[in-house]
């Protein structure tokens, strides 16, 4: 049996709401399943678990990943503007 959801009411400045609004869409959820995910996250440390991991990443391959980047940006410089034709 589930435990009914309980209704809170947050507080937020308009700008942090938009953002927030437009993060929930850019992964498919209404914008109070996107809050709850967030919470959990958070508090089960499953959000550093992942930044670590993320970390540790970077710390391995960061090197081979800016210079993928570079290689891939590179048939592009010529094309942004004030660039030399």
């Amino acid at each position: 049996m589930t435990t009914p959801k309980k209704q809170t009411q947050v507080r937020l400045e308009p700008d942090v709401l938009d953002a927030g609004k437009q993060a929930a869409a850019a992964r498919g959820l209404d914008f109070n399943r996107y809050v709850e995910r967030l919470i959990i996250e958070d508090t089960t440390g499953a959000r550093a678990a992942g930044m670590a991991a993320a970390q540790r990443l970077i710390a391995e391959h960061g090197a081979f990943l800016d210079d993928l980047e570079q290689q891939l940006d590179a048939p592009y410089e010529q094309l942004k503007p004030g660039a030399a034709a």
